[in-house]
């Protein structure tokens, strides 16, 4: 009997796929938990080969907002979907052309 594929490996196999990744980050940050964003952002990592696939400069940036989430600075990044929701507003994540 075939066994099925966990939820984990489903889901990085999905997040190669650019779409994908754009609507899941999307979906997370309106979810406003920066745990979450951290999370998800490592997902996209690992669908993309993980930490020692990336360039030097992406493991920077990467490691400088996981920082940010992680500290007081939370606020500060979910102060500007909250500054955009009430003007009617919102983040997207698209995929680059």
């Amino acid at each position: 009997m075939p066994r099925s594929t966990s939820y984990h490996k489903k889901l990085i196999q999905d997040l190669q796929n650019p779409l994908e990744a754009a609507a899941y980050i999307e979906v997370v940050l309106e979810e406003g938990d920066p745990k979450m964003l951290s999370k998800a952002l490592q997902n996209v990592i690992e669908s993309h080969g993980g930490m020692d696939q990336l360039s030097t400069r992406v493991k920077e940036l990467y490691n400088k907002l996981d920082r940010m989430l992680s500290d007081k600075g939370e606020i500060e990044f979910y102060s500007l979907n909250s500054l955009l929701d009430a003007l009617g507003l919102h983040l997207a994540v698209t995929v680059k052309p």
